[in-house]
């Protein structure tokens, strides 16, 4: 039986509702049950730890800038910076010949590579991040001075990805869309895998009762808020003229001045991180991805299209589910399609059930086996 290491950078244990914690979790449950497994990841002093798992102390504010200072001047991701730790670099550095495979998670990941490991190296970058970071150089405004660090973050993304190409021997991409942008001469490591879901359930059911839009997703991350203040401020009050009992919902993490400010809107209600969105279902009428910053395939449009829910998508975020979800072409359209999903009952199911139709591909019991070919190869 092989020897694996998984490495990740947040913690997969930490229950939250989030795309990077549920992906990193499968991936570590379908490699227990077919290898011999440590996993390492950072986290924070009061998380468990049990034989087989190690978790480090994700490292203070300052010591996070003074990485961050540290990783701009050796020209790394500023992210490698805020994922920095010398204890758990030292750790895998020490025990990495114990291993016959390392599977890294995510990018950031990726600075733990050990130098002289000569087993199969593993990563799943999911996305291309350079190509994230230089959308959301050109959505933010020139006088907001995160706009040039992403900008900055873009160029120093793209090398990574680059040695990353070079230097891994399996590359795990969602978007097909993503890997006919890479250099022919990475193809044959760059392994297609779809994002997984865990189940299809038909939760939805239309009613004229319905009064929810929700969106689900981290507004920690730069999309996600920049996608919903833009929907509060510029779609909200013309959806209530015409649904005056409109509620917009949403379900994961925020910080206290993003809850704070957007708070004042009677009509919008914060439920926080959740381990499941399924009682969030009953009583809406569509899931909401408006993001105009989106690569590869967003995990919450099929978490949307698993409980049938119709979901409604910018251009950027609907490139890779076809026509099997709604797009609008712009704030007047979308206002539209939001009162033709809240009060048009065939049109509602027609897009729910082509919704249950699609995602089916996506089960994570289909989506493990391709997992398992790249482990046991």
């Amino acid at each position: 039986m092989k020897k694996v290491l998984f490495i990740s950078t947040r913690n997969p244990f930490s229950n939250r509702y989030s795309g990077d914690v549920i992906g990193s979790k499968k991936i570590i449950n379908i490699l227990k049950k077919n290898c011999e497994l440590d996993v390492v990841t950072l986290g924070k002093k009061d998380d468990f730890s049990q034989n087989n798992i190690f978790i480090f102390k994700s490292p203070v504010f300052i010591l996070k800038l003074f990485n961050v200072i540290k990783s701009l001047v050796y020209l790394r991701p500023l992210q490698f910076g805020l994922f920095d730790s010398s204890e758990m670099r030292k750790f895998i550095n020490d025990r990495s010949s114990d291993y016959d495979l390392i599977f890294f998670y995510h990018i950031r990941s990726s600075q733990y590579l050990p130098k002289n490991y000569y087993g199969k190296k593993i990563i799943e970058m999911g996305d291309l991040y350079s190509n994230n970071y230089k959308q959301t150089f050109y959505n933010l405004n020139f006088l907001n001075p995160l706009k040039y660090i992403y900008f900055l973050e873009s160029l120093l993304s793209k090398k990574i990805e680059e040695k990353i190409f070079t230097d891994f021997d399996e590359i795990i991409l969602f978007s097909k869309n993503e890997i006919k942008e890479i250099n022919n001469s990475f193809k044959k490591k760059i392994k297609h895998i779809n994002i997984s879901i865990d189940k299809v359930k038909k939760k939805y059911l239309f009613s004229n009762n319905n009064q929810r839009i929700l969106f689900i997703g981290n507004l920690k991350y730069l999309p996600n808020i920049l996608a919903v203040k833009l929907f509060v401020k510029k779609i909200l009050p013309k959806v209530k003229k015409n649904i005056p009992n409109v509620k917009f919902e949403i379900v994961g993490d925020i910080n206290n001045f993003d809850k704070f400010i957007l708070s004042f809107n009677k009509n919008i209600k914060f439920w926080g991180p959740q381990k499941s969105i399924d009682r969030f279902i009953k009583g809406s009428f569509c899931g909401l991805a408006n993001l105009e910053i989106a690569t590869g395939m967003q995990g919450k449009v099929l978490s949307y299209m698993s409980f049938g829910l119709p979901a409604l998508c910018s251009k950027k975020t609907a490139h890779n589910f076809d026509n099997n979800v709604i797009s609008y072409s712009n704030d007047d359209d979308l206002v539209n399609k939001i009162q033709k999903l809240k009060n048009e009952r065939t049109f509602s199911n027609k897009i729910s059930k082509k919704s249950l139709s699609f995602v089916k591909k996506f089960i994570w019991t289909k989506v493990q086996n391709e997992y398992l070919k790249l482990i046991k190869n």
